[in-house]
């Protein structure tokens, strides 16, 4: 009895013990809440003083072009205060995680459900399957050339990832990054394709070919790759220098017409050509309240004393971007911004996109009532016919010229120089005039820019606006030779970046001597490329119209542009 009445009294005397301890600590804490809440002020108002004190100075060293690590006195005491503030508050935030720690088992089975719940929502490219994806088999040696296509076979493991993509368990373009063989994704998504739309692509070639070189650059979810013959045309004399011009197209006669023009101008002594200008546009839309307002921006930017800081705040987007020019144009409360810079040997668009939007968050500060629409407003003008680009030019600039000789005209070309001159006039000039032709002055410029646009690893949309394109004819020395030019204010090409890193296109610019950057001077071989298709354009120009005009296009046509099995008869 007495041992029973001690263990009641020793529980009894314990459990106000308990309650004596929780009781201090909770008094603890709530003396230590208000100086808590006291250096958290004033830390939280130390770190937003100084880094408004330091934005603020800063904005005025980039106006004024002076180096930013040149500081003050009040500068570095600033930057010495933001940095202890950022460490107090990482700091503070770290430990209000460990203050508060779940326990062991809670914790896991959090991961877990949580887990769970992600894949659940969020269409986890693993749901419904196995987590773990069958191993990658090993590689085998690729063939140099595939005789005939084949059905794409594939392994035991392939087959249940086939079957996971088609019950839609492993979403299609997540299998790159799930496999980590682009290769092995772009078979079994070929496979997958067929299965779901019930349609072969057998005929659709899937091997000798790197999916590795197109990941994140040039296509997304590939299941195989398109073959486009390749041909040739030259030697094109141009500037004194011989050029081969690659040439991929589908058409018939494409090829062998701009060759016959290139030893037209070969036989007469060459063509020569000049880049006039050299810059990448990109035009934002931004909207004001008012349009005077809008007005106010639209003259600051145009005012030549702004003009410094503009261009370093937009040249720190890369060490090739230089900027230009500015123009702007009011529709209403609406500001079109049209930048124009120079882009090296890189085509360029992505670069003057980087500088267009670091000048927008600078003007944001003196204009904060600006209200950026988009980073494109269509004034650029990108992949359209448009008027300001026939006007301004975009991208590069090209007028090229050659006169070909008397002789020539009759022998090669199988015509006479008078015809050539009416028949420019009245088809090209006239004709193009009646149908309210923008930019479209030409024969079929756009055939030869869209056909090296594709061996060269361009964009082929921006043909719309690189084949712009006036072509001119005339009588020359005392109207025995022809004197020919094209005319064209936007031709858009690079020569890194895209799909100028493929292999294939890759071999064609190294063909024309343009790949890659030009290391001596930078952009000159996007200058040289731009001039290459001038040039060529030049000799497709002057083979079609004689063609035309000497009526043989249509017999040429049904000679060349029809497809016969037996070669002998072409021959013949």
């Amino acid at each position: 009895m007495d041992v029973h009445q001690r263990s009641l009294n020793a529980v009894g005397s314990s459990a106000p013990s308990g309650k004596s301890s929780k009781t201090k600590n909770e008094k603890h804490d709530s003396q230590s809440q208000p100086s808590l809440y006291l250096t958290n002020a004033v830390f939280f108002g130390l770190f937003f003083s100084v880094a408004y004190f330091l934005l603020h100075r800063w904005r005025e060293k980039i106006r004024t072009s002076t180096p930013l690590h040149v500081l003050t006195i009040s500068e570095t005491v600033a930057l010495l205060s933001l940095i202890a503030s950022i460490f107090y508050l990482m700091a503070f935030f770290s430990i209000s995680f460990v203050l508060h720690p779940f326990p062991v088992s809670r914790a896991v089975q959090y991961d877990e459900e949580d887990e769970e719940e992600v894949d659940r929502t969020t269409g986890s490219c693993l749901a419904g399957v196995t987590p773990k994806l069958p191993p990658l088999p090993s590689k085998t040696t690729v063939k140099k050339i595939a005789p005939a296509p084949v059905t794409v076979q594939l392994s035991s493991d392939d087959e249940e990832v086939v079957q996971a993509v088609v019950s839609g368990s492993i979403p299609s373009y997540s299998l790159e990054t799930k496999l980590g063989d682009c290769r092995r994704a772009a078979a079994i998504r070929n496979q997958a394709v067929e299965r779901v739309t019930g349609r072969s692509l057998e005929d659709l070639p899937m091997e000798n070919f790197d999916y590795d070189s197109i990941l994140g650059q040039c296509c997304e979810m590939p299941i195989g790759f398109v073959q486009i013959p390749v041909g040739v045309a030259g030697p094109l004399l141009l500037d004194g220098k011989e050029f081969t011009v690659p040439m991929a197209t589908t058409e018939g006669c494409l090829v062998a017409s701009t060759n016959r023009g290139c030893k037209a101008i070969y036989v007469s002594g060459g063509a020569s050509a000049v880049v006039l200008r050299d810059g990448m546009t990109r035009a934002p839309v931004v909207r004001f309240n008012s349009a005077k307002r809008a007005s106010q921006l639209k003259f600051f930017l145009e005012d030549p004393q702004n003009f410094d800081s503009l261009a370093h705040t937009f040249n720190k987007s890369s060490r090739f971007a230089r900027l230009q020019n500015i123009k702007a144009t009011i529709a209403g409360k609406n500001l079109y911004i049209r930048f124009t810079c120079s882009t090296g040997d890189a085509m360029g668009m992505n670069m003057v996109s980087k500088g267009v939007q670091n000048v927008l968050d600078f003007l944001q500060s003196d204009f904060p009532d600006m209200d950026v629409i988009g980073i494109s407003g269509n004034y650029c003008s990108d992949k359209k016919a448009a008027a300001v680009n026939w006007i301004e030019g975009r991208g590069k600039s090209v007028v090229c010229e050659a006169v070909i000789k008397e002789e020539v005209v009759k022998k090669v070309l199988k015509t006479n120089v008078e015809s050539l001159v009416e028949l420019n006039m009245l088809k090209n000039l006239t004709g193009s005039a009646m149908a309210g032709a923008l930019g479209g002055f030409n024969a079929h410029a756009s055939n030869i820019v869209s056909a090296i646009y594709l061996a060269t690893g361009q964009d082929p949309a921006q043909n719309v606006e690189s084949s712009h394109c006036m072509t001119m004819m005339e009588a020359v020395n005392d109207g025995k030779d022809l004197h020919v030019s094209v005319t064209m204010p936007s031709i858009e090409v690079g020569t890194v970046g895209g799909g100028t890193e493929l292999a294939s296109q890759s071999a064609c610019l190294n063909l024309l001597g343009v790949k890659g950057a030009s290391k001596e001077s930078p952009g000159a071989n996007s200058r040289q490329l731009a001039i290459i298709v001038a040039g060529s354009v030049l000799a497709g120009e002057l083979s079609l119209m004689s063609a035309i005009a000497a009526g043989q296009l249509v017999k040429s046509h049904m000679k060349y542009n029809r497809s016969s099995k037996d070669v002998t008869k072409i021959a013949s």
